[in-house]
């Protein structure tokens, strides 16, 4: 059987890693980037109001009308001093909200009605954030915010629909080896920031791939509503 799968975020970081951590496997898989790099993704802004109606729909034509997974995992990372004009702090955390959250829920919302009209299961991996439980920098309210919401959203979707099938998961790496997160780690002195890590180092993109594999593909349906913590042990619940 063939597993028809949507993913977002996958032109670097871990959404590249999830393309492929999922190659073969009997799955075709369409991604999402701001700019598509290849035949595989859709070019969608999740900024833009509408976007994601028009992602769903463009996926589901490409996978011949047929999308058992969902993976949200487009996401940006940008920092908002409280200390901006009170416009700029208001753009950039309705911007977060947009990209990180919104568009995650409103694919979520059309999956859910979708495979409640076929009377299928289906799956859903949310990827959200160590932040979501012990917060992130006084710059990133929205971020932290964002990456609490999606755990409730996942855990919201899990009771609510799991009688159908329709199962919801989620993954919250901590610090993640890709571009964003170098960038992070520098600003802030690494060292220091991996001091607070026991494991010493930051996730690897190829590992938290590997949990959202297993969830998408292979996590019992007990397991609906699992929030798998990846961080190195740095933030333990």
């Amino acid at each position: 059987m063939t597993l028809h799968i949507l993913a977002t975020g996958t032109s670097r970081g871990i959404g590249l890693a999830v393309t492929t951590a999922l190659a073969g496997d009997g799955v075709r898989l369409v991604g999402q980037a701001t700019a598509a790099i290849d035949a595989n993704t859709i070019a969608a802004d999740l900024d833009r109001p509408g976007a994601a109606a028009d992602l769903w729909d463009e996926a589901l034509d490409r996978l011949d009308g047929q999308i058992d997974v969902l993976i949200n995992n487009a996401g940006i990372f940008e920092a908002a001093p409280i200390d901006l004009p009170d416009e700029e702090w208001l753009v950039a955390w309705e911007r977060t909200m947009r990209v990180n959250l919104t568009a995650s829920a409103e694919l979520s919302r059309l999956a859910v009605r979708y495979w409640q009209a076929r009377a299928t299961g289906g799956r859903i991996v949310n990827v959200a954030s160590r932040a979501a439980h012990r917060g992130d920098s006084p710059a990133h309210w929205h971020y932290a915010a964002s990456k609490a919401g999606m755990v409730a959203m996942t855990k919201t979707i899990a009771r609510g629909y799991a009688a159908a099938g329709i199962l919801a998961f989620a993954v919250c790496p901590g610090f993640t080896m890709t571009g964003m997160a170098e960038n992070y780690l520098a600003s802030r002195g690494g060292d220091k920031l991996l001091a607070d890590i026991p494991l010493g180092r930051v996730a690897e993109p190829d590992e938290v791939a590997a949990a959202i594999r297993f969830l998408a593909l292979d996590a019992p349906a007990s397991m609906t509503g699992a929030v798998i913590d990846i961080n190195g042990a740095s933030y333990v619940r």
